[in-house]
């Protein structure tokens, strides 16, 4: 006697999960990122002199240099936040995934 088994290793729910899992969105993830860790000096509206990022489009036009600061070390000229901690890696990934998604809003 034969017998045969056929098995399918995508369930349902994983599919569904995988296909409704959000990326990262300036709205829901980078708007508070900029807001905690980029105040005041890039935020014009709290007394900020720096490149406004406090916007979708600012910090759309400008990804690639943020991006760039923040991955340098504190002691790095150019390194961002300036005067305070590295940002995490997890933070940073952040920028790095939005920027990579094709940035959306």
């Amino acid at each position: 006697m034969t017998v045969v088994l056929f098995s399918n290793c995508h369930t349902k729910k994983k599919a569904m999960a995988t296909t409704t899992t959000p990326g990262v969105t300036y709205a829901v993830d980078m708007k508070s990122i900029i807001a905690t860790n980029c105040s005041p000096c890039h935020i014009p509206s709290k007394g900020g002199n720096k490149k406004a990022l406090d916007t979708y489009e600012d910090l759309k036009a400008n990804i690639d240099n943020v991006v760039q600061r923040i991955q340098l070390n504190p002691t790095d000229r150019g390194f961002m936040p300036f005067k305070h901690d590295k940002l995490s890696d997890s933070t940073i990934a952040i920028f790095t995934k939005w920027r990579d998604a094709g940035m959306p809003e």
